[in-house]
């Protein structure tokens, strides 16, 4: 059995099909308001951390080098990944992310990091 994971931005509006929705920034969204969101959980935790972040500030020719980083926060994270490969194994679980770039993104990372290593 495969693992269901979709990505979103948060201000798409929610439907059905998202399944569990999981916001995965560290940072609350602009202008979003918390039911609105329809989250199942916020995992804050499972962000890239705050220096991460800041370093790669969305810039495109800095994304190979903060996917390598980002895997080696999340390799060393595994009460965040084992949080959100339990909400995997009930079914489709959709990454919600607030950024305005839709192809380099912690969501992006997250899922691609979980679909090469489905299990701890």
């Amino acid at each position: 059995m495969g693992v269901d994971i979709e990505i979103k931005r948060i201000y798409e509006p929610p439907a059905p099909a998202d399944g569990q929705r999981v916001l995965v920034d560290r940072i609350w969204p602009r202008g979003v308001r918390g039911k609105a969101a329809a989250l199942t959980v916020w995992l804050k935790d499972i962000a890239p951390s705050n220096a991460l972040r800041k370093w790669f500030g969305h810039d495109p020719a800095r994304w190979a080098e903060f996917q390598r980083r980002y895997r080696a926060e999340l390799d060393s994270n595994g009460e965040a990944v084992g949080q959100l490969r339990a909400l995997l194994g009930k079914g489709r679980v959709t990454l919600i992310y607030g950024a305005h770039d839709e192809t380099h993104n912690n969501a992006v990372a997250l899922a691609e990091y979980l679909l090469r290593h489905p299990r701890a």
